[in-house]
């Protein structure tokens, strides 16, 4: 089942189903008019929407219409909750391995994960508005789930049963913003500007044998610019997977049906080639990781962050070569008036 969430004017927007190609969509209307109840009453709800996904999906549903991704909103355009992990510890490794840090002694046992702000989440189409160029602008291309309700100290496994949906996400980062922040001990929140999610949520049979082991065993295409600069497997290198990631998030406290928990940035390692020289044959999934393969190969970056006018492109296509979510297109673009925040120096390239 494919789930979106249009444009109506309101802050949450109005439910829709979207047919397994994108192509087409009916309101939910006779159901639920928000994702939010559906996840609140899903033993309830789904079943019905299946229905009429089924429906929509054999040409049956009689008042369908065109779907158009640009008029989605995020599927959850306010959340309970958003907390985004680091599941691929070659992100994490890679990083800091290019400042020259050393590695946690917990990083294989205990995930990373920070809590963002889930507010004001955006739509695959919505701008990125950001007051300066200078504060280091990236994208991180990631994966989310939206669960259901899970109590506290669930299991990994008791805590997968708890995933609803999946998403794409831009988990987008102020690169020099974000180490002052951090450097005052209490975690970050201007270096964290709104995150944007795929036109469409998916539950997990619409993945197949792809969704295996509370992992997506996919490949997340990256585009800046229109250049393709990622082509990651978003399924081996997942070290934590999302019953993992939940489970660490429900230690203390119960989720609620609602809550979005991300995979960090998509990451695959990189490869030695026969000279003995790093390569990462599968790309990047952040501008922050690029620099840190220049780093580490040359001893400096020499890319830059985004600018105002660029534009970033995350797809995924299932094993039958379709998209699953839709994509997100944005282009980043200047707040209006004062900067709020001035930028401080580089001291690093994120979060991690």
């Amino acid at each position: 089942m494919k789930l979106a969430t249009l444009k109506d004017g309101s802050r949450d927007g109005q439910l829709v189903v979207v047919s397994r190609d994108l192509t087409q969509a009916h309101y939910a209307t006779g159901i639920a008019h928000r994702l939010q109840q559906v996840l609140d009453d899903w033993g309830f709800m789904s079943p019905q929407l299946q229905d009429l996904y089924d429906l929509l999906n054999s040409g049956r549903a009689r008042h369908a219409f065109p779907f158009d991704p640009a008029q989605c909103m995020a599927p959850l355009p306010r959340a309970y909750q958003w907390a985004d992990g680091s599941a691929y510890l070659n992100h994490v490794e890679l990083v800091r391995r290019a400042r020259g840090a050393e590695m946690p002694a917990s990083l294989r046992s205990d995930p990373l994960m920070y809590q963002g702000g889930s507010d004001d989440l955006l739509g695959p189409c919505d701008d990125i508005v950001v007051p300066s160029e200078a504060m280091g602008i990236d994208f991180e291309a990631e994966v989310a789930v939206i669960t259901g309700d899970v109590r506290m100290g669930a299991s990994p496994e008791q805590a997968l049963d708890g995933v609803r949906l999946l998403m794409l996400v831009n988990d987008v980062s102020l690169r020099h913003v974000i180490p002052a922040e951090l450097a005052k001990g209490f975690g970050f929140v201007q270096g964290k500007p709104a995150t944007a999610f795929s036109p469409v949520a998916v539950t997990p049979d619409e993945l197949g044998e792809a969704w295996r082991e509370g992992r997506v065993h996919l490949t997340l295409q990256v585009a800046w610019n229109g250049r393709t600069v990622g082509l990651c497997e978003a399924g081996p290198d997942m070290h934590f997977h999302f019953g993992q990631l939940i489970s660490h998030l429900a230690a203390t406290r119960r989720v609620r049906a609602g809550s979005i928990v991300g995979s960090g940035t998509v990451s695959n390692p990189g490869v030695e080639d026969a000279a003995g020289r790093l390569d990462w044959p599968r790309g990047y999934a952040c501008i922050a990781e690029k620099r840190c393969m220049e780093t580490l190969q040359d001893g400096a970056p020499r890319t830059g962050f985004m600018q105002f006018g660029d534009t970033v492109r995350i797809e995924m296509k299932g094993l039958d070569g379709r998209s699953v979510f839709g994509a997100i297109e944005q282009e980043v673009v200047p707040h209006g008036g004062r900067p709020r925040v001035e930028a401080q120096p580089a001291g690093g390239e994120g979060r991690d």
